[in-house]
């Protein structure tokens, strides 16, 4: 047999030129889109033939760390193994957009400290700062998460921000509420008087 399986490399191989050829060619192919699209949402019997990956969303307002990308490893594996399995999974990429880090960021940016000097400077604009300066590093993790060989969909990704994504939490505690799923009690939690929150 004369033809090569693999191409020809030199001893001193640059395996990040390769990586970005890969990656190139992926994109270039649109690998990403049409694995998805080969598998139908639904079977021959109408039942569904989706697998939902809920893909716990980073924080938008830092880089990725090790503990990011490792995860993101075990993530894409069981994603393309249900879809070499014959499912469609559709697997949007999150952020999560509120809480501490958000709000200490803008804190430190804006100089202002605490409930009452947020108070001050008005929780308006406060909370605008917040929402512009939250997505800053996305083209960041975009380039991070797409040079570790992951496929997402980064396009049509959702943000704990959005209104339709809020209105969507608080209508399944709603539903777990009336299944009697909700209960109330009491727990000791560690208190930052510096952020003046638990």
């Amino acid at each position: 047999m004369d033809k090569k399986y693999y191409p020809e490399e030199e001893s001193n191989t640059n395996f990040s030129k390769i990586e970005t050829k890969i990656i190139s060619y992926w994109q270039e192919h649109n690998l990403f889109k049409k694995s998805v699209s080969i598998n139908e949402a639904s079977k021959d019997d109408g039942n569904s033939n989706e697998f939902v990956f809920y893909d716990g969303p980073p924080f938008a307002n830092g880089l990725p760390h090790y503990g990011h990308l490792l995860t993101g490893f075990i993530k894409d594996t069981i994603a393309r193994y249900k879809t070499i399995k014959g499912q469609r999974v559709e697997r949007r990429f999150g952020w999560d957009c509120h809480g501490l880090p958000a709000e200490m960021e803008a804190e430190k940016e804006l100089s202002v400290s605490g409930r009452l000097a947020i108070e001050k400077y008005g929780i308006d604009k406060f909370n605008s700062y917040c929402r512009q300066s939250v997505m800053r590093y996305a083209d960041h993790w975009k380039d991070y998460v797409s040079r570790q060989g992951r496929w997402v969909d980064f396009d049509n990704s959702y943000k704990t921000m959005d209104m339709k994504f809020m209105e969507s939490v608080i209508w399944a505690f709603k539903e777990l509420y009336n299944k009697g799923l909700i209960y109330q009690a009491m727990r000791v939690m560690p208190y930052s008087w510096a952020c003046q929150t638990p």
